[in-house]
C-alpha cells in the first residue's frame, strides 16, 4: 500500500498546493533515510536570479516555518514560503533519473517560459531578461 494519500495526483484535480510524485516521494525518503534525517523535510523556494528572471532551489530542513505551506505525504514533508507558493501553486515536483543525470524537476504551470536546464524561469507579467548571448546559464 503506497504511503501516498493525502493529495490527489489526478491531472484533473486542480490543487493551491504543491504535488508530490511518487518518484520524487522515494528519492526523498532514501535520502533522509541515508541522511539519518527522518524528521527532517524538503523546503522548496523560488528567488529572483537564473537566466530566465526567477529560480528554483531546495533544501532539508528540520521543519517548517510559521507560516510555510506544508505538503505531507506519509511521512514525507515539503514545506514553502508564503512568497514561493505564489510562483509554486499547482507545481509538480518530480525525481527523474536518465542518461543526462538525475534530480528534482518542477513542472510549474505558473511559468510562462522557463530555461533550457528548467531550474530558473518567468511568470505572466515579469520582463523577459536582456539576451544572455545563447545558451543556459545557469549551469
Amino acid at each position: 500500500m503506497s504511503d501516498i494519500n493525502l493529495v490527489d495526483l489526478t491531472p484533473q484535480t486542480e490543487t493551491k498546493d504543491i504535488n508530490v510524485l511518487p518518484g520524487a516521494v522515494a528519492k526523498l525518503r532514501e535520502i533522509l533515510t541515508a541522511r539519518n534525517l527522518s524528521e527532517h523535510g524538503l523546503r522548496v523556494f523560488v528567488s529572483g536570479g537564473g537566466c530566465s528572471g526567477m529560480q528554483y532551489g531546495m533544501a532539508i530542513e528540520k521543519g517548517p516555518s510559521e507560516f510555510d505551506t506544508v505538503v505531507q505525504q506519509g511521512r514525507i514533508r515539503v514545506f514553502a514560503d508564503p512568497t514561493s507558493m505564489m510562483y509554486l501553486s499547482g507545481a509538480t515536483i518530480d525525481y527523474v533519473d536518465n542518461l543526462m543525470g538525475g534530480g528534482f524537476r518542477i513542472e510549474n504551470p505558473n511559468a510562462v517560459s522557463s530555461c533550457g536546464c528548467g531550474h530558473s524561469f518567468r511568470t505572466t507579467g515579469q520582463p523577459a531578461p536582456a539576451a544572455s548571448g545563447g545558451g543556459c546559464g545557469c549551469h
